[in-house]
């Protein structure tokens, strides 16, 4: 086998595992993949942290675990860099909606970035919930980036109604 040969063999084995790779990564948290809108929310003089935003990541991981049990969905969110007020969370019918907006907080005063890989701005992210829930009995906790829902789950309602057939 020449040298040409198995340059193309290892070339052709990289490029499998970088694909292989990659179908893992969309099938497994593509649904994390959550799109980060900077802005301007101070008025309308550009900050530095606006700046900062707009020079940062415009994709970040949401990534989330939703558990049935029993009795509940508990659902768990990785969403660092947070206060617990910066959330908007909805249940609209079967799915839970979080928005919120990841603010940059710049201690430092000097020096450039390097490496900018943490996304800012406003996002949302929305899961299908896998059975019925009380919303109005939810409850949400945010501990050391982590959202923790806990939603009781309830017997779903089946709605119908009788439709009169009427002489022409």
């Amino acid at each position: 086998m020449s040298t040409l040969d198995h340059l193309k063999g290892g070339l052709s084995r990289a490029w499998e595992t970088v694909s292989e790779g990659w179908r893992e990564l969309v099938e497994r948290a593509g649904d994390a993949l959550t799109r980060f809108q900077p802005g301007h929310t101070r008025g309308d003089v550009e900050t530095a942290e606006d700046r900062t935003a707009r020079a940062g990541a415009r994709w970040g991981l949401v990534a989330a675990e939703v558990v049935l049990g029993d009795d509940e969905v508990e659902v768990e969110m990785e969403i660092p860099g947070m206060d617990a007020n910066d959330f908007d969370i909805q249940i609209v019918d079967d799915v839970l909606v979080v928005r919120g907006e990841k603010r940059v907080q710049r201690e430092r005063k000097r020096g450039e970035f390097h490496v900018m890989e943490r996304a800012y701005g406003r996002f949302e992210r929305a899961l299908r919930l896998p059975a019925a829930v009380d919303e109005g009995r939810a409850e949400a906790s945010y501990t050391r980036g982590v959202l923790r829902l806990r939603i009781p789950r309830t017997t779903p309602v089946a709605k119908s109604r009788r439709i009169e057939v009427k002489r022409a």
